[in-house]
C-alpha cells in the first residue's frame, strides 16, 4: 500500500498513572509531580474530546453554545477551540446574530482534515468506501461475492484490495480503517459468526497483515446503528433500534446520551416467531431470519402457486425484481404482504421488550423492501405491540442508502479519533 496511507504518531490507547516512588529532593516530589502533569494532560484531552464531539455530532455551533453544552468556562472553550483550529480539525463557518450583541462566529469540523475507510463485509457483496472527515462519500468500490461459504482468508484478501482501491482514487491522509462483519467480534479480533461457519476466526489479524495503520473491526449492525444515529434516520432519538436487513437479520440498540452514542447488538434474527417453523441456517426452526431474510423471501416466493422465474442472477437483483413485480396482484405481492407481517411481529417484540422511541429499517434489503412494505409493517406492529408502547415508537426507513454499512464501519476510526480529542490514532 502507498507509504502515505496513514499519518500520525504513536499513541497509547490507555493512559495509566504509575507514579515513581516518592522521594524528597530539594523540596520536590517526583512521583506526585508526574501524576499531576499526567492528570493535567488527561483533563486537556477530555476537554478537547468533549468540544470536538459536540461539533462533530451536533453540527456547527458558537463558542457560547459549546460553553452551554459542555459546562466549561469561556477561557477553557476559547483555548481548546484555538488548539483545534490550529491543528486543522475545526474551522470558522460564518456567523449568526446574537441577542443584542455582536454576531457569534460559528465553528464546524473540517471535512478536509483527512479520510477514513469503511468496509462492509456482506454475504452478497463486499463494499469499500472512502469518506472525508465529515463522512461524505468520496469513493466506493463494490465486489460481488458468489461463494456462499464466505471463506475468511479470501474475504480478508478482498478487503485489503478494496481498501487499496478506494485510497488510490483520492490523494490525502487516511486516518484509519473500519470494517463491519456479520458476526460477533471478541477480544483479540476473533470473529464468531455461526451462520457463516466462522468460530473464532482471526479475521482482524488477516486484514491487519495488509493494512499499515489503525484498523478497527466490529459487528456490522452495531456500526450501522452508530451511522444512522450520527448521520441518518436515528438522529434526535434517545433510544433507537436500527434493524439491518439483508441475507441475515440483525439489530442494534442505540442510545444517545448527548455526549455520544452507545450501541449494543442482538441476535434478533434468531429469535423464534413460529414454533416448529421454517428451518433456519443457524440450526433452529422458526427464526425471524427464516422468514424475512432476503434469501428466505425469495424462497417463499418460489414456493407459491403462480410464481414465475425471476430473471436476475444474484440475490440483490432478484429482490429488486420481486419488489417491482409486487406492484401488481399476484405471488410477488402476496409474499411481500407475508414478509411485512412477520417483520412487524419481530419489531413488535422489540418494542414491547425495549421501549424504543424509534425503529429504523436499514441495510441493503431494508432499502429495497422498505418503501413497498413500510405501511404494512407499521400496521402489523400496531396490532401486535402493546398500545401504549406502539404509541411512543416511530418506525422509519434508513437514510444512508446502499453505502450504509460501509459508512457505519467508517465511524469506528472517527469515533476513536473523537475520543482522543483529535489526536492521531495508534
Amino acid at each position: 500500500m502507498p507509504d502515505r496511507l496513514f499519518c500520525g504518531h504513536e499513541l497509547t490507547s490507555e493512559l495509566r498513572l504509575i507514579p515513581q516512588p516518592i522521594r524528597l529532593l530539594s523540596g520536590t516530589i517526583p512521583g506526585v509531580t508526574r501524576a499531576v502533569q499526567q492528570t493535567t494532560r488527561d483533563l486537556r484531552r477530555h476537554n478537547r474530546a468533549a468540544l470536538l464531539s459536540q461539533l462533530y455530532l451536533h453540527g456547527p455551533g458558537s463558542r457560547l453554545e459549546l460553553m452551554r453544552a459542555s459546562g466549561l468556562s469561556s477561557a477553557t472553550v476559547s483555548n481548546v477551540v484555538s488548539d483545534l483550529v490550529a491543528d486543522g480539525l475545526v474551522a470558522e463557518a460564518g456567523s449568526i446574530d446574537s441577542d443584542g450583541g455582536r454576531p457569534r462566529t460559528l465553528l464546524r469540523v473540517r471535512p478536509e482534515f483527512g479520510h477514513v475507510v469503511g468496509v462492509d463485509i456482506g454475504e452478497t457483496h463486499l463494499q469499500a468506501g472512502l469518506f472525508d472527515f465529515a463522512l461524505t462519500t468520496v469513493a466506493t468500490a463494490t465486489y460481488p461475492i458468489a461463494d456462499a461459504k464466505l471463506d475468511p482468508e479470501k474475504l480478508a484478501a478482498l478487503a485489503i484490495s478494496g481498501i487499496a482501491d478506494v485510497i488510490a482514487q483520492v490523494p490525502g491522509p487516511v486516518l484509519g480503517v473500519g470494517i463491519g462483519v456479520p458476526g460477533v467480534v471478541k477480544s483479540g479480533g476473533l470473529v464468531h459468526a455461526p451462520t457463516l461457519g466462522w468460530s473464532g476466526v482471526p479475521f482482524t489479524s488477516m486484514v491487519r497483515a495488509g493494512v499499515d495503520g489503525p484498523l478497527f473491526v466490529d459487528n456490522c449492525a452495531r456500526t450501522l446503528g452508530q451511522a444512522e444515529m450520527w448521520r441518518g434516520a436515528g438522529r434526535g432519538a434517545d433510544r433507537a433500534i436500527i434493524a439491518l436487513l439483508g441475507v441475515g437479520i440483525g439489530a442494534a440498540m442505540t442510545a444517545d446520551s448527548g455526549r455520544g452514542v452507545t450501541s449494543t447488538t442482538s441476535e434478533w434474527g434468531h429469535t423464534v416467531i413460529q414454533v416448529g417453523g421454517a428451518a433456519c441456517r443457524c440450526g433452529s426452526r422458526g427464526c425471524l431470519e427464516a422468514y424475512v431474510g432476503a434469501e428466505a423471501i425469495l424462497r417463499s416466493y418460489r414456493a407459491l402457486p403462480g410464481a414465475t422465474r425471476l430473471r436476475a442472477s444474484d440475490t440483490e437483483s432478484r429482490l429488486v425484481e420481486l419488489v417491482t413485480r409486487a406492484a401488481e396482484p399476484g405471488a410477488a405481492a402476496t409474499v411481500l404482504d407475508t414478509t411485512a407481517e412477520y417483520l412487524g411481529i419481530g419489531i413488535s417484540n422489540l418494542v414491547n421488550l425495549l421501549a424504543p422511541d424509534r425503529v429504523v429499517l436499514s441495510g441493503w434489503a431494508g432499502e429495497t423492501l422498505g418503501p413497498a412494505i413500510l405501511p404494512a409493517v407499521r400496521d402489523a406492529v400496531r396490532r401486535h405491540a402493546l398500545d401504549y408502547m406502539y404509541g411512543q415508537t416511530e418506525i422509519e426507513l434508513g437514510q444512508l442508502g446502499q453505502e450504509a454499512v460501509a459508512l457505519g464501519a467508517a465511524t469506528l476510526p472517527i469515533g476513536q479519533l473523537l475520543s482522543t480529542g483529535g489526536h492521531p490514532l495508534a
